[in-house]
C-alpha cells in the first residue's frame, strides 16, 4: 500500500523551505494569501497521484482535462466569454500540471480578471438592453442548450444573445403574471402587464449581477482546485475550509428546509435526490434531475440562482420551519414550474424501513421499502440506535408471519449510506457468501462476506431499482442477481456509482511550525477503492442492468456515472467463490415475456413510456421560439401532460411518499392519516402491481 502521507509530508517540507522563502511577495493580492493558494495547489498534485484509485498522474493529458473542468465552471451557459477570451485562457492549459508542480498557479487569477471586466461589460449591456421597448411579436429563436452554443465572436454577437435571454425572461413573467390575474380574477391591462413584467425581470438581473459581483478572487482559486481534483474522477472534490465539515458538499447541499439534496453543475443548481419523509418529499413536485433556477420567499420576488455558488443558493432556500418558500423549476423535458414548500424538519421517522402486504388475486406478497441504509454508527458501539438491517429483518419476520408469497424489496432512489448494512441486508436472503469486493488501486482485495448461516427469508423475491439507485443499493442488487436470488427490475440501468472515498485533512500534512503561517487549507475527498460484485464485474460506470426493464419517465436522461466527466471506466476482475441458488432462474424468459405482455395491458405504464417518449422529443427540441403565442401554446402542452399523467410523475419514479408503515402499538395513533396516504399511493404504483405479477410467475417456474 502506498505511503501517501509520508511521501507527502516529505515532499511539502522541501517545498516549504525551498520554495515559500522566495516566493513572490510583490504583487500579493489583498483578497487572497498567494503562498496559500501555491501550498494547497502543490499539495494536491502530489497527493491525488499517489492516492487516487486512478493512478493518474499530473501530466499534460490530466491539464487539458483541468481545463475543460475550469472553463466549464466558467461560464458554461456562455453568456460571457468570447472566443477571444476562451482562446487567451486555453494558452495556459498546457502549463496547468507543471505551474501546480512548482506552485505558480496563474490560471485563476487570469481567468477571475477576465471574467470580471466581461461581467461589467455585459451588466451594462443588459442595463441598455432593458431600457428597450422588447418587440413581443418578432419572430425570434433561441438555442437553450448551452452545449450547442459556441462561445460568441464579438460584444455585438453576445447582445444579440442577451436580447433573446431577456426577451425570453420577460415573456415567461408575463405569462406567470397573466395567470396570477387570472386566478385571482382580475382585471388585465396588457400594457400594465408588460410593463411589471419587464421591472421584475430587470429587478431580478440587479439581483443576479450583485451576486456575481460578490465572488471573490478566493472562490475562483478554489473553483479552479476542486476542477484539479475532479480532474481524477466526479467523486473527488476539493473542499474549501467553509465547506469541509460537509464530507461531499455536491451531495448534501439542502438537508435542512425542504428536504433536498443539490449540486452545483455547470453553473446551475440541481437536484440530486429527495430526502423520504421530507417537506419535498410530501409536496411531491420537485424531483430528482430537476433544475433549480430561481428561489423567492412567499410575497417577495424571485431571485434567480443560476450560476450562482451552491453555499449562496442553499442559504437563500433554507429558513425557518413553517416559512414558504416558492421554487422556480426547469424539468428534464424543459417544462417550467413554480413549487410552493413549506419548510419542516425531515422527519428521521420517514426515512425508515416499511413494509406492508400487498393482496393480487387472492394471494398475498410483502413489501418491503428502504429509503437508504442508515445506521447509528455512535450507539451501535454500545448496541443501541436503529439499523436498517435489523428493521428490514424484523419486516421480513412480520411478512412471513403473514404467510406471504413473495416479497419485493423496493430499493429505488436509495442512494446508498452504510456498506456493513448493505452486507448485513444481503445476508437475510442467503445462507452465507461473499456480498462484495474492494480493491485499491495496489490490487488489494477484501472480500466482504455474509457469515451468519441464519437465511431469514428464502422464497420468490423482486429487486426494484431505478436510475437513482447508487452505491450500496447497487451493491446489494448485483449480490442477489449474481446469486440468481432474485429478479431485478427497473429502467434501463442503476447510477453505476462503484467507487469508495475518503476525506483527508489537507492541514494534517504540515509542520506544526509551518501550519501556524496559514489559514485552514482545507480538505481533500478522493476515491481510493472500487466496488467489485461477486462475479467480478464492476458496478461503476454500467450500474446494475435489471433482468426485466420496464419503461421509465426518465429514460430520456443522461442520467448516472457513464454521463459524467472524467468517471473511472467499468471492468472486470476475478470473480469470488459462490453458489447460485437456482438454476431455474438462469432462463427468464418466459417470465420476461409475459412481463411485457402485461406492460402493453397496463395504462399506467403504457402512460408512462408515452409520455417519456414525448419527453425525449421535449428534451430533443432546444430551440424555442420567442413568441408569446408559442410559448403560451408550449406551456399549456407542458400543463396538460403533467395533468395527464398526474401522480405518476411524482409518487412513481421518484417514489416521493415515503411515510412510515405503523408498529402495531401505534396503530391508533395520529400517524394512521400518513400511513394510509402511503398505502394508497403503493396502490396506484404500476411498477409495484407489476412486481406482484412477476412474483406470481416466479413462483410458477420455482414449482415445476
Amino acid at each position: 500500500m502506498k505511503n501517501y502521507k509520508l511521501l507527502s509530508f516529505v515532499s511539502i517540507i522541501i517545498f516549504l523551505l525551498w520554495f515559500l522563502p522566495t516566493a513572490g511577495l510583490a504583487n500579493v493580492d489583498a483578497e487572497v494569501d498567494q503562498k496559500r493558494n501555491k501550498l494547497i495547489g502543490y499539495m494536491l498534485s502530489k497527493q491525488l497521484p499517489s492516492i487516487h484509485y486512478s493512478d493518474k498522474q499530473v501530466d499534460d493529458e490530466l491539464a487539458r482535462a483541468i481545463f475543460d473542468l475550469y472553463l466549464k465552471q466558467l461560464d458554461f451557459q456562455k453568456r460571457f466569454l468570447l472566443k477571444q477570451d476562451v482562446e487567451h485562457l486555453r494558452s495556459f492549459a498546457e502549463q496547468i500540471d507543471d505551474n501546480l508542480l512548482r506552485g505558480t498557479i496563474v490560471l485563476p487569477q487570469t481567468g477571475y480578471e477576465i471574467l470580471t471586466d466581461r461581467i461589467n461589460r455585459v451588466e451594462t449591456m443588459v442595463d441598455a438592453l432593458l431600457t428597450e421597448k422588447v418587440d413581443h411579436s418578432a419572430n425570434d429563436t433561441m438555442e437553450t442548450d448551452p452545449e450547442k452554443l459556441g462561445f460568441a465572436g464579438d460584444e455585438n454577437e453576445l447582445k444579440t444573445r442577451w436580447r433573446k435571454i431577456l426577451k425570453a425572461q420577460i415573456i415567461t413573467r408575463y405569462l406567470d403574471l397573466e395567470e396570477e390575474y387570472l386566478a385571482d380574477e382580475k382585471k388585465i391591462d396588457k400594457e400594465a402587464l408588460w410593463q411589471e413584467a419587464s421591472d421584475r425581470v430587470a429587478k431580478r438581473f440587479d439581483d443576479f449581477f450583485h451576486r456575481l459581483h460578490q465572488e471573490t478572487l478566493q472562490d475562483h482559486y478554489d473553483r479552479f482546485f476542486n476542477a484539479v481534483a475532479r480532474a481524477f474522477d466526479p467523486h473527488t472534490n476539493y473542499m474549501a475550509p467553509d465547506r469541509k465539515e460537509d464530507f461531499d458538499i455536491h451531495m448534501r447541499g439542502s438537508l435542512e428546509g425542504i428536504g433536498a439534496l443539490l449540486r452545483e453543475e455547470d453553473g446551475y443548481i440541481k437536484v440530486v435526490r429527495i430526502i423520504p419523509g421530507s417537506a419535498s418529499a410530501l409536496e411531491g413536485r420537485l424531483q430528482a434531475e430537476d433544475i433549480i433556477l430561481a428561489v423567492a420567499e412567499k410575497g417577495e420576488e424571485p431571485v434567480e440562482i443560476t450560476d450562482m455558488r451552491l453555499r449562496d443558493a442553499v442559504r437563500l432556500i433554507r429558513g425557518p420551519k413553517g416559512t414558504e418558500v416558492h421554487l422556480t423549476v426547469r424539468k428534464p423535458d424543459g417544462a417550467k414550474d413554480i413549487i410552493a414548500i413549506t419548510r419542516d424538519v425531515v422527519q428521521i421517522e420517514e426515512t425508515f424501513v416499511k413494509h406492508t402486504v400487498l393482496d393480487a388475486d387472492g394471494k398475498k406478497f410483502g413489501y418491503i421499502n428502504i429509503p437508504s441504509f442508515y445506521r447509528d454508527f455512535e450507539k451501535s458501539r454500545y448496541g443501541e440506535g436503529r439499523n436498517s438491517t435489523q428493521d428490514t429483518r424484523d419486516a421480513i419476520v412480520a411478512l412471513r408471519n403473514q404467510g406471504i408469497e413473495g416479497i419485493i424489496l423496493d430499493l429505488r432512489n436509495n442512494g446508498g449510506g452504510s456498506l456493513v448494512d448493505a452486507v448485513d441486508i444481503t445476508g437475510l436472503f442467503i445462507d452465507e457468501g461473499p456480498i462484495v469486493q474492494v480493491k485499491n488501486s495496489q490490487g488489494m482485495k477484501r472480500v466482504l462476506a455474509d457469515d451468519d448461516e441464519t437465511l431469514v427469508y428464502g422464497g420468490p423475491l423482486v429487486v426494484l431499482v431505478n436510475q437513482f439507485s447508487a452505491s450500496a443499493s447497487e451493491i446489494v442488487a448485483a449480490a442477489l442477481q449474481d446469486y440468481r436470488r432474485a429478479i431485478v427490475v427497473g429502467g434501463q440501468h442503476t447510477h453505476g456509482k462503484g467507487t469508495v472515498q475518503t476525506i483527508i485533512d489537507l492541514n494534517e500534512n504540515i509542520p506544526l511550525l509551518h501550519l501556524r503561517r496559514y489559514e485552514d487549507l482545507g480538505a481533500l475527498k478522493a476515491t481510493i477503492q472500487k466496488f467489485y460484485r461477486v462475479d467480478g464485474g464492476s458496478t461503476q460506470y454500467r450500474g446494475v442492468e435489471p433482468d426485466i426493464v420496464l419503461p421509465s419517465l426518465f429514460q430520456h436522461l443522461k442520467s448516472g456515472e457513464q454521463y459524467l466527466d472524467y468517471s473511472l471506466e467499468w471492468d472486470q476482475d476475478a470473480p469470488a467463490k459462490y453458489a447460485t441458488y437456482s438454476d431455474k432462474i438462469t432462463d427468464l424468459q418466459e417470465i420476461i415475456d409475459r412481463s411485457r405482455e402485461r406492460v402493453k395491458q397496463s395504462q399506467g405504464l403504457v402512460l408512462i413510456e408515452e409520455e417519456a417518449k414525448r419527453s425525449t422529443l421535449r428534451s430533443k427540441q432546444t430551440i424555442i421560439d420567442l413568441d408569446i403565442d408559442s410559448m403560451r401554446a408550449k406551456r399549456e402542452e407542458e400543463r396538460l401532460a403533467r395533468e395527464k399523467v398526474g401522480a405518476h410523475m411524482g409518487s412513481l419514479e421518484e417514489d416521493q411518499s415515503d411515510d412510515t408503515v405503523i408498529p402495531e402499538d401505534l396503530a391508533e395513533s395520529d400517524e394512521q392519516t400518513s400511513d394510509a396516504e402511503w398505502l394508497v399511493e403503493l396502490d396506484k404504483d404500476p411498477y409495484v402491481a407489476e412486481s406482484q405479477m412477476i412474483i406470481n410467475d416466479l413462483v410458477h417456474l420455482l414449482n415445476r
